[in-house]
């Protein structure tokens, strides 16, 4: 496995379509205090995890279950796992306080592909490990400044069992309870990335990690266009990949958050998705190795004024050829 040896600028899009991509505390999709919506950078991490994890990679850092010992009643619960058992478990270890040497738990930390790519905080037993991750994504806004708020009633198949606690009569419910389900009728976030692969180079020297390596970047690339669209859950089933944008640099060459280049209009047949950033890249061309655009050509027109850029396909990763 070679390492890394280029700096990856981009921006990935997801388009959600009757669903929630990122609630707040409250239930509706979070906004600014502007009312615009966006969603964090860990909403977007979570599904690629989980992509991953279906793949048979290690893991670290995503909520896993186990069964509680019994209580003084005998009763047995579900509970989520700590970040030390999730640790003991992924990497079957016994119990980690016993490992006195930080760089096996630095051996075992790197080679959970969510550390590797994201970083991670680890503050357990006498470990106490603060890794920077060579993937960097900020928050995603959305650009579809037609997006509107849906409240649905949902029907219960169960009555309250609290209901008659309710009832001023104390009565049973005759009815089966309410639910409510929230989503956005239409949005598109935009999320800016940076890959810089040198972050590692301290714990290279130590001996614990080879570096992110060009396998690493492409089990990235890989859950970064196709995490979201695999990933089905009741709120998430509306959301898929629709956009990434890939630009392979010199090591050396610092640019900024690319979304700012990009811009998004509602189409009556085709959405457009514009790529601005000729005049940001003309006098650093001979500095960029490659620019990919990955996209849904069913649903979405691409305009870019980036010379040499190639397009793909966003679910098959086939060429397609643009006028």
């Amino acid at each position: 496995m070679s390492k890394m040896n280029k700096r990856v600028y981009g921006v990935l899009g997801i388009s959600s379509v009757m669903a929630n991509w990122n609630a707040d505390f409250s239930g509706f999709p979070k906004t600014t205090t502007k009312g615009q919506f966006f969603g964090s950078d860990k909403a977007l991490k979570f599904p690629m995890k989980k992509m991953w994890e279906e793949a048979g990679e290690k893991v670290l850092n995503i909520k896993s279950f186990t069964v509680s010992k019994p209580d003084k009643n005998g009763a047995v619960f579900l509970v989520p796992r700590t970040l030390k058992e999730r640790y003991e478990y992924i990497f079957g270890v016994e119990d980690m306080k016993k490992d006195k040497d930080i760089k096996v738990i630095l051996k075992n930390l790197f080679s959970a592909i969510d550390v590797k790519n994201f970083g991670s905080t680890f503050a357990e037993a006498d470990a106490n490990i603060s890794i920077t991750g060579a993937v960097q994504i900020g928050q995603g806004f959305n650009l579809y400044n037609g997006s509107e708020t849906q409240e649905q009633n949902i029907l219960s198949p169960f009555k309250d069992p609290k209901a008659a606690e309710k009832n001023k009569e104390g009565k049973d419910a005759k009815n089966s309870t309410l639910g409510t389900k929230i989503v956005s009728d239409e949005a598109h976030y935009f999320y800016p990335f940076v890959i810089n692969p040198k972050v590692y180079d301290n714990f290279e020297q130590l001996g614990v990690t080879e570096g992110y390596t060009e396998e690493d970047y492409q089990k990235f690339k890989e859950a970064a266009l196709k995490g979201t669209t695999s990933f089905a859950t009741n709120s998430k089933v509306g959301c898929e990949n629709e956009f990434g944008l890939f630009i392979e640099t010199e090591p050396t060459l610092y640019l900024p958050n690319m979304d700012k280049y990009v811009a998004f209009t509602k189409g009556v047949e085709k959405n457009t998705i514009q790529v601005k950033a000729k005049e940001l890249l003309h006098d650093v061309k001979d500095r960029v190795l490659s620019v990919e655009i990955y996209y849904n050509s069913h649903t979405t027109e691409i305009v870019s004024d980036i010379e040499g850029v190639k397009y793909f396909d966003i679910f098959t990763g086939k060429e397609i050829a643009k006028q």
